[in-house]
């Protein structure tokens, strides 16, 4: 398959300044993963340079092997126990007002890591009780009492990505389904806490495909949802179908505005942390 070539509009200016050193230096000395690095994306000389970063708990081997995701696959290590204090003095540390979460995952575990989430959550909040928290779940499977732990530890944003629309997502995703998706990010919004997803474009999805998408997702009450421009880590992984034109994502925006998503993030180099922090502001006006 010919390689599309990537478009102006996708290149960036990596950039560093004081904020982003002392960002990588507390990220480092406490032995943290951040799926800024390991996910190479393409904000994280942006988000460090403002003194922000998605957590990355339960190791940084995941069990799953998506195509389009650059996390190492294979066997995990256990579980660090000190990992959800050292989180949340990390966040302490960095001094953030809204501190993002996600995990690899752990199906090698009997609970698939939801204790170890739910502690984490709490420790976090525990240290930081000013400090808004976002967490970016797996699946863990559809299994509904492993989702409510999660919930019961009461973070301010739940996020459980869709990644993708019906029709791709059984060629890109190792192990997760479409529809238990949905029904995890249905439990989430019946909890009453804020439930968001994500997808990438450029996979061959068509527009009609992402509405669809959209659709399901305010049947099931979510309200945030991020759209980004998918970029293969390597020649290894699912091949670029198309560069979504900027004025693309901003036509998907405003149709998702106006299905009724409380906000909508949709422009190339989106990624579903990203601007969290103005995501809670808005929150807090509503």
């Amino acid at each position: 398959m010919e390689r599309v070539r990537k478009p102006e509009w996708l290149k960036i200016n990596i950039g560093a300044n004081e904020r982003y050193t002392e960002t990588k230096r507390i990220v480092e000395s406490h032995c943290l993963h951040t799926i800024c690095s390991s996910g190479r994306c393409p904000n994280m000389g942006e988000c460090w340079g403002k003194g922000t970063a998605t957590f990355m708990i339960g190791g940084d081997i995941c069990t799953r092997s998506c195509k389009f995701c650059n996390t190492l696959t294979g066997k995990p290590l256990p579980l660090d126990p000190g990992e959800p204090t050292h989180v949340a003095e990390s966040v302490s540390l960095m001094k953030l007002s809204h501190a993002v979460v996600t995990s690899v995952d752990r199906d090698d575990l009997p609970d698939l890591g939801a204790a170890h989430w739910a502690k984490t959550i709490r420790e976090i909040r525990r240290q930081n009780p000013e400090t808004t928290i976002e967490v970016l779940i797996p699946d863990f499977q559809g299994r509904r009492e492993l989702v409510e732990q999660v919930i019961e530890a009461q973070p301010d944003i739940i996020s459980h990505n869709m990644e993708t629309v019906r029709r791709i997502s059984p060629l890109v995703r190792s192990a997760a389904h479409y529809d238990t998706s949905l029904e995890v990010l249905h439990q989430i919004a019946e909890s009453g806490i804020t439930t968001k997803s994500g997808i990438m474009v450029g996979l061959g999805e068509t527009p009609q495909e992402v509405e669809e998408l959209m659709d399901d997702l305010r049947r099931i009450g979510c309200h945030i949802l991020t759209i980004g421009q998918y970029l293969q880590p390597s020649h290894k992984h699912y091949p670029v179908a198309e560069y979504v034109t900027p004025a693309q994502f901003a036509a998907y925006k405003k149709t998702g505005l106006d299905k009724g998503f409380t906000q909508v993030e949709s422009a190339p180099l989106v990624r579903s942390s990203y601007h969290a922090e103005k995501q809670i502001l808005a929150m807090k006006k509503r």
